[in-house]
């Protein structure tokens, strides 16, 4: 049975300040494990997720619906709905969306769905490591984060 992104058929939402919005987990409805694609709405005001590099996958943004804000290391720009942005493992890749306007945007992220997967956050200095079982739920993931200034030695601790 095929999806369609244009209606109300939400998996999950996310009510955190800032960090506000709902979400259909439009591959795994449709059978994927090796690619994921996700559905968000944004309500104004709201960002997707904070400031990120991921270091295992990569990801693709497709705007249906509004004017989201991106943030990637060359600065900041309104995107379109038809804009579509490719964010590369690495450095490179670095990205956030948030929605400034007044009206709600829908984007639909697309992504490999590599695991394990290290996710790092240049803003408030974390690292996260993450593994999970494809077509797993979070329950079933490992997820962890850390500042970066919290490492320690390879050895330490060990006898």
């Amino acid at each position: 049975m095929p999806e369609n992104l244009f209606t109300e058929d939400w998996d999950d939402t996310r009510d955190e300040p800032g960090f506000s919005w709902k979400r259909r987990m439009v591959a795994r409805r449709l059978g994927g494990a090796g690619l994921g694609a996700s559905l968000y709405e944004l309500p104004s005001g709201e960002r997707l997720f904070p400031y990120h590099v991921h270091h295992g996958n990569e990801e693709m943004l497709i705007v249906l619906d509004g004017t989201p804000a991106l943030r990637t290391p060359e600065g900041e720009r309104e995107l379109a709905p038809g804009d579509v942005e490719i964010f590369p493992v690495g450095q490179a890749g670095a990205h956030q969306v948030e929605n400034r306007s007044q009206q709600p945007v829908r984007v639909l992220m697309v992504s490999t769905m590599s695991s394990p997967e290290v996710v790092e956050y240049p803003d408030s200095d974390k690292v996260g490591a993450i593994s999970w079982q494809p077509g797993g739920t979070r329950g079933d993931a490992f997820v962890a984060f850390f500042r970066r200034n919290s490492s320690v030695d390879y050895f330490d601790g060990e006898s």
